[in-house]
């Protein structure tokens, strides 16, 4: 009996916890005429600065951590076969990551670069390794310090998706942004 009242205790504290409101508000009207944006700077085809639109912040996680990263931003880019260039959805990404770690000058990152598990071991760590430089080369190019970005290739050596087929391989080739803290 004792147990039961617990959980059920248990149970309306969670409950009411999850029902507390974000801190905060956005805007919905939609207008885009609110100066509570937020802004990279780079090359871009019509010049000068691009707003970006980050999630709202109210999933609960900490703040300028890995998971706030993964949650509202994103922390990987995908590569077609055999190639290191990015496509106009990773671009987008990564516009948003360099945000991200604007927002948090004090954190820096790891970009792993991945492939899938075709062609050599040496070959893949080549390839994964011109994958994070590109990706690198692109934040740097947002206004992330350099000094700030560490790149690492684990080649095949690190596959998210196991099988021998387009849709495991496809998962496999990306790059992935890690936090790794404080910046040198």
């Amino acid at each position: 009996m004792r147990f039961k009242i617990l959980s059920l205790f248990a149970a309306v504290l969670l409950v009411s916890a999850c029902e507390t409101a974000p801190q905060g508000s956005a805007s919905s009207d939609g207008d885009g005429d609110d100066d509570g944006g937020v802004y990279a700077t780079g090359s871009y085809p019509s010049g000068g600065k691009k707003k970006i639109a980050i999630a709202a912040e109210t999933t609960g996680t900490m703040m300028g951590t890995q998971e706030d990263l993964v949650v509202n931003v994103g922390d990987r880019v995908f590569f077609g076969f055999d190639k290191y260039a990015l496509n106009s959805e990773s671009r987008g990404i990564l516009e948003k990551q360099a945000v991200w770690l604007n927002k948090y000058p004090h954190l820096s990152v790891a970009l792993e670069g991945h492939a899938d598990e075709r062609g050599t071991r040496e070959y893949n760590l080549a390839l994964g390794e011109r994958r994070a430089n590109s990706v690198k080369d692109y934040l740097t190019g947002l206004g992330v310090s350099a000094s700030r970005i560490r790149t690492i290739s684990y080649g095949k050596e690190r596959p998210v998706a196991l099988g021998s087929n387009e849709a495991a391989w496809a998962q496999n080739r990306r790059s992935v942004t890690m936090v790794s803290g404080a910046g040198s």
